[in-house]
């Protein structure tokens, strides 16, 4: 097989498409030739490799790809190691709420004990986070745990917090039991939450079935963020996460969610083993995490 054809199928796969892989593959090539040299590439293995619109890997293609991708996403890190840039760069995914709130304080820390550090932060969600972490686009992650072990993913525990509801500052509700009387049945009040994948909002879920009661979404949004932001605007009531030293804007109120809700596990995710300006700040995050265990 012809190495540059498997360098240009591995970045087509990577990214979900030829159109997007010559946008942003490190060298320029023009798209004829990427589909011409897939092409070849097809014909020589007797087998497609991909569908291409909807954008799919074939099972061929998959074990290709899943073949590959450990030497072919490591070219950057073999660039950077050989330059002796790899040791102190730190690439890093998180939610906003974490990149905004809580990394500023434990990445400060962390500069100053390597004066060299270079950072590359992400933002994700959590659907996103694995990928993410497989293709090697990230060292680490700091993520709403699921409540299973992820194929291919370390998990390090830092911080147990309880589920919320955010409630507009104008409403007269001060406790769930005013939206949530006792009894099965539904709740007809507006609810901004995440998608039902999402583990938060599985939780609630789970925490509303305990008490035979069903609130159906209003509103889903992709991140914790903008539940706050669409509540202060007076949109509905929204599920939130209670996690210690967050400042909850203008406009929202907290209602505490009863104990049988129960809570959610936030932790560092990470593939491999640490390299050690990563495992410095996963040590970093513990002590951060203990902090605020102790202020709740």
């Amino acid at each position: 097989m012809n190495p540059h054809h498997l360098e240009l199928f591995y970045y087509v796969a990577k990214h979900e498409g030829i159109t997007e892989a010559t946008r942003r593959m490190p060298y320029g090539i023009q798209q004829p030739a990427v589909s011409s040299q897939i092409s070849q590439l097809e014909a020589h293995l007797g087998a497609k490799l991909f569908q291409r619109r909807p954008f799919a890997l074939t099972p061929v293609g998959i074990e290709l790809y899943q073949f590959i991708s450990p030497m072919f996403s490591r070219m950057d890190q073999m660039t950077e190691r050989l330059r002796g840039e790899e040791s102190s760069h730190l690439r890093l995914t998180a939610s906003a709420v974490a990149l905004s709130h809580h990394l500023p304080e434990i990445l400060d820390r962390l500069r100053h004990e390597y004066p060299g550090l270079r950072l590359s932060l992400r933002e994700s969600v959590n659907a996103n986070l694995v990928q993410t972490l497989l293709k090697q686009e990230a060292d680490l992650a700091i993520a709403i745990m699921g409540e299973k072990p992820l194929p291919g993913i370390r998990q390090i525990k830092l911080l147990e917090v309880p589920l919320a509801i955010a409630a507009p500052a104008a409403s007269p509700v001060r406790k769930f039991r005013e939206i949530c009387p006792a009894g099965p049945g539904s709740i007809r009040q507006p609810l901004i939450s995440l998608p039902r994948h999402e583990p938060v909002a599985q939780r609630f879920q789970d925490g509303l079935g305990k008490l035979q009661r069903t609130w159906e979404p209003s509103m889903e949004v992709s991140e914790l963020g903008l539940i706050l932001n669409y509540v202060s605007r007076g949109f509905g009531f929204g599920l939130a996460v209670d996690i210690p030293g967050s400042t909850w804007p203008a406009g929202v109120r907290k209602i505490k969610l009863p104990s049988s809700f129960g809570s959610i596990s936030i932790g560092v995710l990470h593939c491999g083993t640490l390299k050690p300006v990563a495992a410095r700040l996963v040590e970093l995050a513990k002590s951060h995490a203990a902090e605020l265990g102790r202020e709740a």
